[in-house]
């Protein structure tokens, strides 16, 4: 069965508490991710996005940003009920998104964690052959997102963690990622969110102690307050 911990990335979008968040999917998703304390609960949440992305693209066919959520959203119930098909759909959600326009740095960003989740989870074997899960496609991917991503702090913040948790040892790589995130503009919730999150964990990352960098970012990623 399919257990990756899926990294619905632009989920990391609000900051506010659960129950101001409900007018979008980003944010029921949002909820899910980082407020949700139970499996059932968050299922209840990704749920309900799943439902509004349909409505709004039953009257709006190809609003992209219904169908990034309708896409993250499979995805999250990927992982929360081990469907190895919903994380085949999801996949193929993003990398649609991505050809339509190649410098969509959020697409790069979730197909990023959509391969790199698959590998931590399940190792690259299993993830390879169960999924098609490969470590240099989200390795290219997350470059590509923090390089379209411009002077925001959610995309080297995000990729920080994400790479400290598949290498604790590459700390050089998570620190340069971190720094700039520390340094970059803050123009939406998601940014600041990514932005306290690299600041948190580079204090592990200055003093070259990739584990606990690595343990706090598997915290500061979604999911990672789940209860298992």
């Amino acid at each position: 069965m399919y257990r990756p911990t899926m990294i619905a990335v632009s989920a990391m979008v609000a900051i506010a508490p659960a129950a101001a968040l409900a007018d979008t999917p980003r944010e029921l998703l949002t909820a899910a991710a980082f407020q949700a304390t139970s499996k059932p609960r968050a299922l209840a949440l990704v749920g309900q996005a799943i439902a509004m992305s349909d409505k709004i693209l039953a009257a709006r066919p190809g609003d992209h940003e219904a169908t990034l959520q309708r896409g993250i959203a499979i995805g999250y119930r990927a992982k929360l009920t081990r469907s190895r098909s919903d994380a085949r759909t999801s996949l193929g959600i993003f990398e649609r998104l991505a050809a339509q326009n190649p410098r969509d740095a959020e697409a790069q960003m979730v197909i990023a964690g959509w391969h790199l989740d698959a590998i931590d989870q399940l190792g690259g074997f299993v993830a390879r052959t169960a999924l098609g899960a490969r470590t240099q496609a989200g390795e290219e991917a997350l470059a590509r997102a923090v390089a379209l991503g411009g002077d925001r702090a959610f995309y080297p913040g995000l990729a920080a963690m994400m790479q400290i948790r598949k290498d604790h040892g590459d700390v050089a790589q998570a620190r340069r990622w971190a720094e700039a995130a520390a340094t970059a503009q803050t123009p939406t919730p998601l940014d600041q969110l990514a932005k306290r999150a690299a600041t948190a964990i580079l204090p592990a990352l200055r003093t070259n102690d990739g584990k606990t960098a690595a343990m706090l970012a598997r915290k500061l990623l979604p999911f990672g307050k789940l209860a298992e």
